[in-house]
């Protein structure tokens, strides 16, 4: 006769409270999307957690024209503020904080087993798209940006990274470009200190976002070094030739391909592919101390 086992006791849940982020590009019409969850526990404030949506897609349909980026931002100057709290002033840090476009909800009740689960399921409730809506796959520059962040996030980086970087800033008033992300490497005594930008450039619809980094990059060179005193490292991260088909099997692809790659190292890019971000990601953890 066989003694069947128990199952494992299950984990009591412990009362919090949550918060939705939304984004609302017309309080006047009031069309929001949910692009994130605050969560923290009821008898413990200190003890909170907040996440924004990976896939802006729901917000790019309610708004073509939303700047994700920013909203990124907020995410990442939400959590370091919030985890830099020490009197436990909230809604103080939340006003200073979100933008006119990010709204929040009021606080309601919720059991979870631990902040990161209780996240996982608030999100996939309110926030994250049923499964028919991810059928479309990100492509392009889209699907490098994600990536990218995924690695650095992975590496525990991502927070410390500057984004959207406006080459205005060094080149001259007017430059639309902005670069993903970078960081800046204190030099060792009678050293140039370094700072590495990356940004992603996809070859998948031709080499038109190539020669743009690859015009600009003089330029921005230059004034890191005036403005910031450091030399810079420009990376541009595309994708492989095989998951854009450009193999011998199909030569005018692979010859578009190699001139995209060509023409930005021929300016002094480093050229890396999205299979290059995991080491990317540690050196930047190494680098960064973290």
């Amino acid at each position: 006769m066989s003694v069947s086992t128990p199952p494992p006791p299950t984990q009591p849940r412990r009362p919090c409270r949550f918060q939705l982020l939304r984004y609302v590009p017309d309080p006047v019409r009031n069309e929001f999307v949910h692009i994130g969850v605050l969560l923290r526990e009821q008898d413990n404030p200190s003890a909170l957690a907040v996440r924004f949506t990976r896939d802006w897609r729901r917000v790019r349909c309610l708004d073509p024209e939303a700047d994700t980026a920013l909203l990124e931002g907020i995410e990442t100057e939400l959590r370091q503020r919030l985890q830099q709290d020490a009197d436990g002033r909230l809604m103080r840090i939340l006003d200073e904080s979100l933008s006119l476009n990010v709204q929040i909800t009021a606080p309601k009740a919720f059991l979870a087993e631990s902040l990161s689960a209780g996240l996982d399921e608030l999100m996939r409730l309110y926030v994250d798209p049923p499964a028919r809506e991810r059928v479309a796959r990100l492509s392009g520059r889209a699907a490098i940006q994600a990536r990218m962040r995924s690695e650095f996030e992975r590496a525990g980086v991502w927070d410390l990274l500057r984004k959207r970087i406006a080459a205005s800033d060094y080149t001259r008033p007017g430059d639309p470009l902005r670069i993903d992300a970078g960081y800046r490497i204190a030099a060792p005594a009678a050293s140039q200190p370094l700072i590495r930008m990356f940004h992603a450039v996809s070859l998948e619809p031709g080499v038109e976002m190539a020669k743009v980094l690859a015009f600009s990059a003089a330029g921005l060179r230059a004034g890191v070094e005036r403005v910031e005193k450091a030399q810079l490292e420009l990376t541009a991260i595309i994708e492989p030739a095989a998951r854009l088909g450009a193999t011998a099997d199909d030569p005018d692809r692979l010859a578009l391909y190699r001139f995209g790659v060509e023409t930005m190292q021929e300016h002094r890019i480093r050229v890396l592919t999205t299979a290059d971000l995991e080491p990317i990601a540690a050196t930047a953890r190494r680098e960064l101390r973290v």
